[in-house]
């Protein structure tokens, strides 16, 4: 009968007897109290740190396996110059062939059998911690520090902050989520030898389709009626005088359950199917329209002649929920929207003269760095209402601070100069401003063979009630008041 000393001896010496097992031994025995501890701290959440978790799965974790099969190799294929004794093929073959000399290796197969199913639970367990850790919105957007900052910030204050990035980027299914994860370590590769893209390039054509994405939690179906939208602003005079746009937006219908289409969502009807060539790879550039009606018939709208220009190349896309929210988390804003967003929260303080013209000025300035973005606003903030309001500096300094950290949050969440960020580098297609948006096809240009246009009228898709006005009456009006 063979001894469980003896078979534990045997396979110590077969290790020992083996510079590949001796090899895979050391790797084994050094990475797995780390991963243990490491898995534990993982899985109750008592670790927030990006980095740990990258070294844990991406280092100390391959180190394990591969010490594995390391040891393996080492008892079976590479033995050196002696047999492995208890663990060779052909002693096992011997004792296995016959009935009655199996009981004599039955503690050899236990402690096999054992090591095996322990390997495997913690293997099992490196899996599941490991595709939770690469699911992470830390992952996503913390791990790639200096390239991923800009767009894990503008996620972070964002409409879908509380929408994790693989919900939108991966989503369900096997075939995205092979391509999402090849796709990511491609981007991981571009980042170790630092041949990524600065400005990162929005990636229109690598998402998920949108509809499949998008509709995941808004629903089509219950889009309806009109949406009361009131958009603030600050002018550049002394007082920051406070004014407001106030639009009836005509969200409408996409036209189900039995509605007909209209307003704004008319566009992403199942009933229409609208199709566009642009001649750019943003889709801002859009040469010819087609509207494909229920019962088949095309109606072509066409700009110019509706070809892409001389030797360029033309693309063919059918409109979906981004061809409008192209931005609809990593928003960028303009100066001019950061301003007014912190002077309206009360981040910086519309109390103080000219704050709203002199932020301004200084947010859109050349910086080589968010460091020195931050000095200089600070040192010219204080400059100058020193020389020009010196009360305020002698007797409200806490209330020029606050405003100079307010100015400074509306560059440093737009602005990202070493990624080469500046302002409206990523434009939103969301509405109309600088000729974009919407006016890529409605502009009274793109036009029928019988002369009909893709109309440029206003109150097509929303009324306006009032314009930069201050203390508007309708609002009063709608309030009661």
């Amino acid at each position: 009968m063979i001894k469980f000393t003896q078979i534990i001896s045997a396979f110590i010496n077969g290790i020992a007897r083996s510079r590949v097992s001796l090899v895979g031994a050391t790797m084994t025995t050094a990475s797995f109290p780390i991963l243990l501890v490491g898995i534990i701290l993982e899985l109750f959440g008592l670790i927030h740190n990006q980095y740990f978790g990258f070294v844990l799965y991406m280092f100390i974790a391959p180190a394990f396996i591969l010490g594995l099969v390391l040891i393996f190799l080492g008892l079976f294929v590479f033995k050196g110059k002696e047999a492995v004794g208890l663990f060779t093929h052909e002693y096992l073959s011997e004792k296995l062939s016959v009935p009655e000399n199996f009981i004599k290796v039955r503690k050899l197969i236990f402690l096999a059998t054992s090591l095996t199913f322990v390997n495997v639970f913690v293997i099992i367990l490196l899996a599941y911690t490991g595709y939770h850790y690469t699911e992470s919105n830390e992952f996503c957007g913390q791990l790639c520090h200096t390239v991923m900052a800009p767009e894990y910030s503008t996620y972070s204050n964002s409409p879908h902050s509380r929408v994790k990035c693989v919900e939108c980027h991966i989503g369900s299914g096997a075939t995205w989520y092979a391509k999402s994860k090849l796709s990511g370590t491609r981007q991981l590769l571009a980042v170790v030898v630092k041949s990524y893209a600065t400005p990162i390039e929005t990636p229109v054509h690598g998402l998920r389709p949108a509809r499949e994405t998008c509709e995941e939690c808004h629903r089509p179906e219950l889009f309806h009626g009109d949406k009361l939208y009131i958009k603030d602003k600050f002018l550049s005079d002394e007082k920051n005088t406070h004014v407001q746009t106030v639009l009836l937006l005509k969200v409408g219908s996409g036209g189900y359950r039995g509605s007909e289409a209209h307003g704004i969502h008319w566009h992403v009807s199942e009933h229409n199917k609208i199709t566009y060539t642009h001649s750019d790879w943003e889709r801002e550039e859009i040469n010819q329209v087609t509207l494909t009606k229920p019962d088949g018939t095309m109606v072509v709208f066409d700009k110019g002649t509706g070809e892409a220009p001389e030797g360029g190349q033309s693309y063919v896309r059918e409109m979906d929920c981004i061809d409008c929210h192209n931005r609809p988390t990593h928003i960028y804003k303009s100066p001019d929207e950061a301003l007014d967003e912190k002077l309206l929260l009360g981040a910086i303080p519309t109390e103080l003269p000219f704050i709203r013209k002199i932020g301004y000025e200084l947010i859109t300035r050349e910086y080589g760095s968010h460091d020195e973005a931050k000095n200089q606003i600070a040192t010219e903030l204080r400059g100058w209402y020193r020389l020009k309001y010196p009360e305020v500096v002698d007797n409200n300094m806490p209330l020029l601070d606050k405003a100079i950290a307010g100015v400074q949050a509306a560059y440093l969440e737009n602005v990202w100069p070493t990624m080469k960020i500046g302002w409206n580098t990523y434009r939103s297609l969301l509405g109309h401003s600088d000729n974009s948006g919407c006016f890529r096809c409605h502009d009274d240009e793109h036009e029928t063979s019988s002369g009909e246009t893709i109309s440029m009228d206003c109150e097509a898709c929303h009324i306006i009630l009032a314009e930069d006005e201050a203390n508007p009456e309708i609002l009063k009006t709608i309030q009661g008041i």
